[in-house]
Parts: C-alpha cells; structure tokens; sequence
C-alpha cells in the first residue's frame, strides 16, 4: 500500500520538482486552454441565461463559423471581409433559429427547446457536411492577421516556449470575455435576460421583447462561437471534431454555474489547468490520455457537494 502511494502521488511530485521549467510550461499551456473554455461555455450560459435551456448546438455553432470563414477564404474572398460575413452569417443563423425555432416553442416546457437544439445540432452538421464537406480544412492564420511563432525564456533553469498564437489567443478570449460580462451585466439586455429565462409570458407581460432578446442573445453566442472557432482552428485544423472539443464547456458550467458569466471564467480556467496538470501528473502511470476525462471527473465531484457551482443560484422551493 505504501508504494502505491510512493508511486501515485510522491514520485510524481518529485518528478515534478526535478523539471520546474516544464511545470510552468504545463501550467500556461492549461491557462491557454482554460480561457478558451471559458470563451466556450460563455455561449452556452448566454443561451441558457436567455431561455433556460442547455444549448446543446453551441459546439457545432463553433465548427459552422470556423467552417464558413474557411469556406469563403477559399473562394478567393480576403479573410477580413470572409470574417465580416461569417458575422453576418452568423446573425442570420441567430435570426433563423428565432422565428423557425424558438418562436412557435414559446411557454413550452424546457425539454422541448433542449430537443430542438438538438434538432438544431444535426442540421448544421448535416448542413455544414453538404456544403463544405467533411475533411479537415487550415484556417488562414497569417491572412487574418494571427501571429505566429514563439518566444522561448529562460526560467528555472530550463526553457520555457510561449508560442505568439496561444498568447494571442490568450489576450483575444481574455478581452471578449470582459466585454461580454460587462454588456451582460450592466445593460438592459442583461437584466432582462433573467427575466426571459424564468417566464417568457411575464417578461412578454411587462414589455420585454423575447424575440429581439433571443436574436441578440444567441447572435453574441454565435460570435463568440466564430471566435473559438478561429482560435482553436488556428492552433490545430478546422473539422467536425471541434464540437468534441466544445463539449468541455459542460463541466467548465457545472463548476462555475449554468447561468454565471464570471463563473464561466473560473471554471474554464480551472478545468484548463487541472487536465494539463493531470496529464502531466498521473498520464504516464496509465499510458497518457486522462486529459479528455479528467473535467468530467472534476465536475462530477462538484455535482456532489456544490451542484448549483461555485457562482450558480442556489434555488430554495418552498412548499
């Protein structure tokens, strides 16, 4: 018993200490990851903060915009004007789901518009394959301006690589996410936001406009998706894997709080840190691997002892 714990959590350690430089490599390359999430489940809790409902579309949202700036760069189209239409294709795609999706399903229960995101979900993909086909595709990184390269500083004795795009990625998350809290957060569309999501016919009631609330909403969700999509295209390649990837988002909320824009950000950052420090810990006694279910294992603990998050609304039903 007592190599067991030797093995499992001293040796690690020790390993750990013996190659600081790395440590520190691991731990941005966690934060880099974490505030991608972060951007990630920001979609999913506008969604839900507008209509209550887990938006089970917002991975493959990531995967059409990605796809469509890719695809009209393609064309022969510049890839700023490509990214100035993938916004507008994106408030169409927000405008759509309004009136042929979410409109007809007013007052209905909660079940209902989870099935139709679903609905939602293999339509785009279906949509997306048709048009763009399934292979993976490069994202323009130069043409959109994106850096590239590294920095490479010395520290504990070691080297540690920054590369341009993760630091880029960084900064750009960073500051959408800001500016979405505080949009969110300090405007009327925000405080009508928890209004739309606990009765759509009282919001409707007191002069709250669902519909222009919902285009809004799941139009800054749509940006934020072509945004992720950009940036994890950028760092690897633009496929339908991607909404695999987005998927993430689900322990990043049940850490942080289905409806909490700042627990969006802890979360993500916490998740990002704990599956690289995870690998990079106990990946080698099991063959490597535990990062992609190491957040599940994370939030399912949370669900145990905090299923509301560490921001979410704890709600009281009193009978």
């Amino acid at each position: 018993m007592g190599d067991l714990f030797y093995k499992v959590f001293v040796n690690p350690f020790v390993e750990m200490v013996q190659i600081p430089d790395l440590f520190v490599q691991v731990l941005w390359e966690g934060f880099v990851s974490g505030t991608l999430y972060s951007l990630i489940a920001l979609g999913f809790a506008l969604i839900f903060k507008a209509s209550g409902v887990f938006n089970f579309a917002q991975g493959i949202m990531v995967v059409f915009g990605a796809l469509s700036l890719v695809g009209l760069y393609a064309l022969g189209i510049p890839a700023l004007l490509a990214l100035v239409l993938c916004l507008g294709i994106m408030f169409a795609l927000a405008v759509g789901v309004e009136r042929i999706v979410l409109r007809p399903l007013v007052n209905q229960p909660d079940i209902i518009l989870f099935m139709a995101t679903i609905g939602l979900t293999y339509f785009l993909i279906g949509f997306g394959e048709f048009v763009f086909g399934g292979e993976p595709k490069l994202m323009p990184t130069e043409a959109l301006g994106l850096p590239t390269g590294a920095y490479e500083i010395e520290m504990l004795g070691g080297r540690v690589i920054l590369q341009h795009l993760d630091i880029a990625a960084a900064v750009i998350a960073a500051i959408m996410v800001g500016s979405l809290a505080i949009f969110f957060n300090k405007t009327r569309i925000g405080r009508a936001l928890r209004a739309v999501a606990d009765d759509h016919q009282a919001a409707m009631s007191v002069g709250i406009t669902l519909q222009q609330i919902w285009v809004t909403v799941w139009f800054a969700a749509g940006i934020v998706a072509l945004t992720t999509g950009i940036m994890w295209g950028a760092r690897s390649d633009v496929s339908f894997a991607l909404q695999i990837v987005a998927l993430k988002a689900l322990p990043v909320l049940i850490l942080g709080g289905f409806t909490s824009i700042p627990g969006a950000i802890v979360g993500g950052l916490i998740i990002g840190v704990s599956e690289k420090l995870a690998e990079f810990y106990w990946g080698p006694l099991v063959g490597g691997s535990i990062e992609s279910w190491v957040p599940f294992f994370i939030a399912l603990i949370f669900l145990w002892f905090r299923p509301q998050g560490l921001f979410g609304e704890k709600i009281i039903d009193r009978v």
